[in-house]
């Protein structure tokens, strides 16, 4: 394997990207993947599906001495029915949260906060009127809960539909059930409902909205990314136009004119010119695919685009112009690595001394190998929690979702961290 400055600064024959073949690819690259980048959106979503069902759990287990209770006033199917149906969903949506995307926890979600709604609106059937306090109605307790969960699995104004819809079945319920009331309490009632409802409708949209703030950012970033990688090849391609133009048809034309009679070496060179303009005009390539050159370019871009100070190195193995990258790829391995050197610049920071950041980009025919390191803080990757979805969901799933992509995470405290990116073309590393 042999170091190569040839990436970094590549002679003008050597690259092969046609004009009308990067300007697709630029308007594929400006596409990046099916989707834009979601990373920041699936993260405060999974914390937020994380910790309602951890206080669903811990919430129903402090209830369950007040369940029991009020089970005496109730029938035994309508208790047990109504447990499950206010709490039941918790546990699964924290499993779900903690391992899968945004789909399923707003299914999951959904099916919480609609369950609640069912269970405050059967409580006027099964308590016998004004006979119960309603400070002891259990269900009436857990209205933010059932908030959050709307808020997880419904836009903003479904949301806001929902908490008014149930504040209003709370307050009904509440009148409903007491044993001492006054006509203002169903306006008191509702309003303290809806209030306490509005404060995590705000925290909860306001933690997604900074989330799809922070996502649209990272895709304007990575289109720019893309738009520099395009444009540099652009300019190549037209210095090694404008070199065969100059080298070899002006030349041709020079020599045949001096000539004035038939030249056997004027002939050659005439030949090998067509040859060399043949090649040109029809060396068109899928504008979906990155040689090796556009690659490199594709992802020093990305790296530059978050910090310019990293140094971004170059390797190649026999054969590596035979690299052939879907754009879509490139696209999801320079998502990776961006995230990579997020990552190290949040939280690899040393306060007394400066933090060395190097990427590593090794080619060979038909598979790509990126490697950044850092000898910064490091850290012990069997103590990190399952909130911290910058590792496992933006570098690591994201690398498994990739056909013929992997990923691996190697750090220990004190010693910096590496992560490793590969993409293969066939599938195999």
């Amino acid at each position: 394997m042999t170091a190569s400055s040839a990436l970094d600064s590549p002679p003008a024959e050597a690259h092969s990207m046609t004009l009308s073949a990067l300007g697709q690819r630029l308007r594929g690259a400006l596409d990046m993947t099916d989707e834009p980048s979601t990373a920041a959106s699936d993260r405060i979503m999974r914390r937020l599906g994380v910790s309602a069902g951890i206080a669903g759990i811990i919430i129903g287990a402090f209830e369950l001495p007040e369940i029991a209770e009020q089970s005496r006033m109730a029938p035994q199917w309508w208790t047990i029915a109504a447990v499950l149906l206010a709490f039941g969903f918790f546990p699964i949506l924290a499993l779900v949260s903690a391992v899968t995307g945004q789909r399923p926890i707003k299914l999951v979600s959904g099916c919480a906060a609609l369950s609640f709604l069912t269970v405050i609106a059967t409580v006027p059937f099964v308590f016998d009127v004004h006979t119960v306090d309603s400070s002891r109605v259990w269900p009436l307790r857990v209205l933010a809960l059932a908030v959050v969960a709307a808020v997880l699995a419904f836009s903003t104004r479904w949301a806001i539909v929902y908490v008014l819809v149930t504040s209003a079945a709370v307050a009904l319920a509440t009148v409903f059930t007491m044993t001492e009331f006054t006509p203002l309490l169903f306006g008191e009632n509702f309003l303290r409902a809806a209030g306490l409802s509005a404060l995590f409708v705000w925290c909860a949209t306001a933690a997604r909205g900074a989330a799809e703030r922070v996502d649209r950012e990272s895709a304007i970033a990575a289109r720019r990314a893309a738009v520099a990688a395009a444009a540099q090849a652009r300019d190549r391609e037209r210095a090694r136009f404008a070199a065969l133009i100059h080298d070899a048809v002006l030349s041709t034309l020079l020599e045949a004119s001096r000539a004035g009679t038939e030249s056997s070496v004027v002939r050659q060179q005439a030949e090998r010119t067509l040859e060399q303009l043949d090649e040109c005009r029809g060396d068109e390539r899928d504008p979906d695919l990155l040689d090796a050159r556009s690659a490199v370019l594709f992802l020093r871009s990305a790296v530059q685009e978050v910090n310019p100070g990293i140094r971004f190195a170059t390797r190649t193995w026999p054969g590596f112009d035979d690299l052939r990258m879907p754009v879509h790829a490139a696209s999801t391995l320079a998502a990776a690595l961006s995230e990579a050197v997020r990552n190290s610049l949040r939280h690899a920071s040393l306060p007394d001394r400066e933090v060395r950041r190097t990427v590593t980009a090794t080619i060979s025919a038909g598979s790509i190998r990126i490697v950044f390191t850092d000898d910064g803080a490091g850290f012990d990757l069997a103590q990190v929690s399952a909130d911290r979805l910058g590792i496992s969901v933006s570098i690591l799933g994201r690398m498994r979702q990739l056909a013929g992509g992997s990923a691996f995470v190697e750090s220990q405290r004190g010693e910096g961290t590496t992560v490793t990116l590969v993409w293969g073309g066939d599938g195999s590393h």
